[in-house]
């Protein structure tokens, strides 16, 4: 895997001369083996493409023909009501980016107990307007401390108390009944120490050694680690780890019983391929493509989003193309927002990896914005991003399961007279509570004593105030501004993702660190249990969870009807008139439409002259069906933290 840019640029340019593909098993109906040989003609330039690269032409045809071997197989194997699925999906390429497209994201266990339960809960989601759900970690993981589920022991087994393969069969059949899709993650970069693959290593199979980075002493280790950051610096020091059965010194970039898998072997590819066969048969929609940056290790950079990574992407997005193409992926890659755009497709990639990426610059500027009551750093931030392939879809979420890392940029800080650190610091002490006047009650995550960089644990509801709110006004101040933040991320395009708990406005649990191998990680804090209670309330208006609850559902109901959403349509930031409203714009052919959101608890005031020239004087607000509202002045009043789509 170590091997120079130059080697891997060479074997790029050779691959440019792309042989047929092998021939396909027979035994298929004629249709069927009809379409499965237009798809393998269509996508095998980019499997081959892709193979070559990673591994050189001369290794390239012999895996490209496992894998169109394997992709007959699993073609031949998926139900028929799949292969409608595939064929519904290929004359609406565009079903992911469609606005009635709203996700929901949740633990299986704490949402309802296991898989049959979640079943039995899908009316609720549909209240909420629920075409996406995504069930965090749900394969089988090491037993005792397994971050979370993403330390998997066997990709081919459900957790025992959530149920079995069989029951995820069915839970994706009655989502796809009630028009939902089913997510599920799918982790690349490593597996738990008690994986068959790791097993086998320590038994001292020299195949299975070979699917990991294991070094004899401590010198590559050491040269690695002069550029690799700390993902977890406080419970998980240092990226490699010495392991008696190994003998060696083993790659860990995330905990020490979670090895890194060698994506230089191309068996371990074929191995990752088999997997998403079978889940994508098993009726799965989406694969989370969890720790992607982490998946290729180059000597002298931190190891991160080297362009071996998007081939790779590319080669599995092509085979499932091949075999089953209602299956979408989404990079998981919280990385800089100037490298994001890469998950999505640039260059020779364009339209070929991830039809999905987490905004999660804007999930960090909605939050900057409701501390600072300042909307300049994020309309320089996300207005300086470039556009996104119009094949591809942002996924955008207030919150979600992991913690907050305060990702603003040093140069978009110094662009409006900031420091990066200065406000990063500010950001971490608003969200704990610990700056003077913050109603937050988040908890600080993984405390980076060199660089003084702390992130943040905490339901949404928590860290807009909620928890802490002690009179009526502070409450109602506290639930529009979790509008607020709410209506930028379902008025921004793309797939909005609510994070469970969020929707009944759930504070933190106070017992997370109860649980056994929850005692160390407070991000527990905010992966609260669906309270019975609340969600008996959603439906009165007079509750927090009612108040929550309508609102999400209307901005869901209301977005599901608006053509300027569609994930296709560019936002694009307007003018900053008022330091503390925020403008939106998005111009579609139908028309134009603007969010237009104030991000303050006073009321403030949005130039007249500004709303007619983007020709919005007589657009209506889709979320009342009013018009402006217009003072003395001649100028558009906003309640404080007013959020208006306007078309």
């Amino acid at each position: 895997m170590v091997e120079t840019l130059a080697r891997f640029r060479q074997n790029a340019a050779v691959s440019a001369t792309v042989p047929p593909p092998p021939p396909l098993p027979g035994g298929a109906p004629p249709d069927r083996a009809e379409m499965l040989a237009a798809r393998l003609q269509r996508w095998w330039p980019d499997l081959y493409d892709g193979l070559a690269a990673l591994y050189g032409p001369a290794r390239a045809e012999t895996v490209g023909a496992q894998l169109v071997t394997l992709a007959a197989r699993a073609h031949a194997r998926r139900p028929d009501r799949l292969h409608r699925r595939d064929l519904d999906r290929m004359l609406q390429p565009d079903w992911l980016q469609d606005p009635s497209v709203v996700g929901y994201a949740a633990y299986a266990d704490r949402f309802a107990g296991d898989l049959p339960g979640v079943a039995a809960r899908i009316p609720y989601l549909e209240e909420l307007g629920v075409r996406y759900l995504h069930l965090m970690p749900l394969l089988r993981p090491r037993d005792g401390d397994n971050d979370g589920g993403y330390a998997v022991a066997d990709y081919r087994q459900v957790r025992p108390d959530l149920g079995t393969m069989d029951d995820l069969g069915e839970l994706a059949d009655a989502l796809h009944e009630r028009g939902m899709s089913l997510v599920l993650d799918l982790v690349l970069n490593h597996v738990a120490r008690e994986h068959e693959w790791a097993r086998k290593a320590r038994e001292g199979t020299l195949r299975y050694r070979s699917y990991f980075h294991v070094f004899p002493d401590r010198r590559l280790p050491d040269a690695y680690e002069r550029t690799l950051p700390e993902v977890f610096p406080d419970f998980a020091p240092g990226s490699f780890t010495w392991d008696d059965d190994l003998d060696g010194w083993v790659w860990t970039t995330f905990n020490a019983w979670q090895w890194d898998v060698n994506w230089g072997n191309p068996d371990v590819l074929v191995e990752y391929a088999q997997i998403i066969l079978d889940l994508a048969n098993r009726g799965v929609d989406v694969l989370r493509l969890d720790a992607i940056a982490f998946m290729w290790k180059r000597l002298g950079t931190d190891c991160q989003g080297q362009p071996e990574v998007h081939v790779i992407t590319q080669v599995l997005r092509a085979l499932t193309r091949i075999a089953c193409p209602a299956v979408a992926f989404k990079a998981e890659a919280i990385v800089a927002p100037t490298q994001l755009l890469a998950y999505l497709g640039q260059g020779r990639h364009t339209g070929k990896v991830s039809d999905l990426a987490y905004h999660n610059s804007l999930m960090v500027q909605v939050w900057s914005m409701l501390a600072s009551r300042d909307v300049r750093l994020a309309a320089h931030a996300l207005g300086s991003l470039p556009p996104k392939p119009t094949t591809a879809t942002w996924l955008t979420y207030l919150r979600c399961h992991d913690d907050i890392g305060w990702a603003v940029m040093d140069e978009d800080a110094a662009a409006l007279g900031l420091t990066g650190p200065g406000h990063r610091h500010f950001l971490a002490d608003w969200y704990s509570g610990d700056f003077w006047g913050s109603p937050a009650r988040g908890l600080v995550f993984q405390f980076n004593p060199e660089t003084g960089d702390r992130r943040t644990s905490g339901t949404a509801a928590s860290l807009v105030g909620l928890e802490s709110a002690e009179t009526g006004d502070e409450r109602e101040s506290a639930l529009v501004a979790l509008r607020l933040g709410h209506a930028v991320v379902f008025g921004w395009g793309g797939i909005p993702v609510i994070w469970s708990g969020d929707e009944l406005g759930l504070p933190n649990d106070p017992a997370w660190a109860d649980e056994p191998g929850h005692e160390g990680d407070n991000r527990w804090a905010h992966r609260p249990r669906l309270d019975a209670e609340r969600v008996g309330q959603r439906h009165d208006p007079s509750t927090v969870a009612g108040r929550v609850f309508g609102d999400l559902a209307r901005l869901a109901q209301v977005r599901a009807g608006l053509p300027q959403l569609h994930g296709s349509v560019e936002t694009t930031i307007g003018p900053v008139d008022d330091p503390g409203v925020l403008v939106t714009l998005r111009d579609h052919p139908l028309g134009r439409f603007a969010g237009v959101y104030n991000v303050t608890p006073e009321v403030r005031h949005w130039p007249g002259w500004r709303v007619h020239e983007l020709g919005l004087a007589d657009a209506v607000d889709a979320l009342t069906g009013e018009g402006l509202t217009w003072d003395a002045t001649g100028d558009v009043r906003l309640e404080p933290y007013a959020a208006l789509w306007l078309t």
